[in-house]
């Protein structure tokens, strides 16, 4: 059974990849059923930060697992560290799910920017929103890993009007958070959340 979703390139070699034929073939199924389909491809590269933009519900997260599942890439996330010490640490690390301890003496930012410094590959997925509720800032530790593990800044929107997750090409990053994060929300302006009351559009 062919499920084409999107083009074979939106994975190049360089991008870390886990599964088999049978979990993408699951994936795009699930993809397939809900009307979802993939538009862009990532940057021949081991090392990303991906923003996902918007988040404004908890389906995002399902619909961003049924895309990597779909793709059979090794993608990665952030969660507290407390959610990993439960029955549920195995499944969540299964599902890309890295622990983060924010009381840490070093920082959040500090401990991403160490996992880019020591592993060969990673792809690492943030929602710079924070929450699922409307905000006016975005939490610039996105950026700040970016620029100091010195990665591709991928974004990627999940727009529900059109059912499309789209991957744009990698943002370039002056280092001038100020500067830059006007033009990168701009990237997002004409897209549709789940919940668009809980979405702050760029002005």
């Amino acid at each position: 059974m062919s499920l084409p979703l999107f083009d074979p390139a939106v994975v190049p070699s360089g991008v870390p990849v886990r599964g088999n034929r049978f979990s993408r073939w699951f994936g795009r199924l699930l993809m397939r059923l809900g009307g979802w389909r993939i538009e862009g491809r990532f940057p021949d590269a081991p090392k990303m930060q991906i923003i996902v933009v918007p988040h404004t519900s908890n389906w995002d997260f399902v619909v961003g697992i049924q895309a990597v599942i779909a793709l059979g890439i090794d993608a990665h996330w952030l969660a507290k560290h407390t959610l990993f010490e439960s029955c549920l640490g195995p499944v969540l690390r299964r599902l890309g799910g890295i622990p983060v301890n924010r009381q840490a003496p070093r920082g959040a930012v500090e401990q991403i920017v160490e996992l880019f410094n020591t592993r060969p590959a990673l792809m690492l997925a943030i929602t710079p929103e924070g929450t699922r509720r409307k905000v006016q800032h975005w939490k610039s530790g996105f950026y700040r890993i970016a620029w100091r593990a010195g990665v591709p800044l991928v974004p990627v929107f999940i727009d529900y009007r059109r059912k499309v997750i789209g991957i744009l090409p990698p943002h370039p990053l002056s280092g001038d958070y100020d500067a830059d994060l006007p033009v990168i929300r701009k990237l997002f302006a004409d897209v549709t959340p789940k919940r668009p009351s809980c979405f702050q559009k760029p002005g």
